[in-house]
């Protein structure tokens, strides 16, 4: 009885259940069923991300993996127009734009302006930035439609409108600081001064309303406990605001890197192509005139790469810098 109970039994696991025997063997098949959805999970974010990587791909790398191409090659208006081939030099591009001493003062003049454009820029924008949590709804609202005109006006009707108030002939802020006939593009630094002030104008409003919106963000009970502490605005701005602003503070500070370090538009249409015999060229003013006033095309691409290179640079300094003191952005 005992021996036909167990045939039994074994015959009900056999027919009734997987048993011991058919669950180690499916064991792999469900492993593998695992991993195979693991893996589909994995890969459908990136489906999803597709289509803008390759607009992504077709805006940003293509053009960036030409502009390093011709900087390695003979590629001229000779090139262009057929009437030679185009040959790879190398670094020759390179050595010639590293050799010219045109090359090294500009660059000084571009890093020193851009500084000044972002310090500048912050300074006003954080200061208007703070200034709106203190005032009623109605100069905040009419601060904020100014601001955002500035900042919606095109580089080259902001350029053209800021030459025109500083015109020595025709402007009117030559008469109401009594400045007579004094033109303000003529001299280098006269010019560079107003063109930054053409560029913290337009500039300034997305600093103000990314600051503003993050100090709406901070609880009001860590603003008014400090105040209630006796702590002046400024000591409150340094050691409360600023240190919970820090990461949008990282952002519009990058930004504004990237955008004044880029300048453009203002120096060519404020300073007519870069000033007296070139007193105000910038890296895009000058690799613009190497490019298509000159069309050695390979040298500006090699500018642009020079550029390019410092951008990233200075980014990547930037927020390792940031990240050792223990910050996220």
């Amino acid at each position: 009885m005992t021996t036909e109970t167990g045939r039994i039994d074994s015959g009900r696991t056999a027919a009734g259940g997987p048993g011991p025997v058919r669950e180690a063997r499916q064991a792999p098949r469900k492993a593998r069923r695992t991993s195979r959805r693991a893996g589909r999970a994995g890969w459908t974010p990136w489906l999803y991300l597709a289509p803008a990587l390759v607009v992504l791909g077709g805006l940003l790398v293509y053009p960036i993996y030409q502009l390093g191409l011709i900087s390695f090659l003979e590629y001229t208006q000779a090139q262009v127009s057929g009437g030679e081939p185009t040959s790879f030099k190398g670094f020759g591009n390179y050595t010639a734009l590293f050799g010219d001493s045109q090359f090294w003062q500009v660059l000084l003049a571009t890093v020193l302006f851009a500084a000044a454009c972002v310090v500048a820029t912050l300074a006003v924008g954080c200061a208007l930035a703070v200034l709106l949590t203190r005032v009623r709804a109605v100069p905040r609202l009419a601060l904020m439609l100014a601001a955002l005109g500035a900042w919606a006006t095109p580089a080259i009707t902001g350029s053209t409108v800021w030459v025109f108030l500083f015109d020595p002939d025709y402007g009117p802020v030559n008469r109401l600081l009594g400045l007579g006939d004094f033109s303000w593009t003529y001299g280098r630094y006269s010019a560079f001064a107003l063109v930054l002030f053409e560029v913290v104008w337009c500039s300034f409003p997305f600093v103000m309303v990314t600051v503003y919106a993050g100090i709406k963000a901070i609880p009001g009970e860590v603003l008014e406990a400090a105040s209630l502490d006796g702590a002046s605005q400024w000591r409150i701005w340094r050691s409360v605001t600023a240190p919970m602003l820090r990461p949008i503070l990282v952002v519009v500070t990058i930004q504004s890197i990237i955008w004044d370090f880029k300048v453009f538009t203002q120096i060519y249409v404020m300073t007519n192509g870069g000033g007296i015999a070139g007193q105000n060229l910038v890296l895009n003013v000058y690799a613009y005139q190497q490019a298509f006033a000159s069309s050695q095309y390979s040298l500006g691409s090699a500018i642009g790469v020079v550029m390019l290179l410092i951008l990233l640079a200075v980014t990547l300094v930037y927020l390792r810098l940031i990240r050792r003191r223990g910050e996220e952005l």
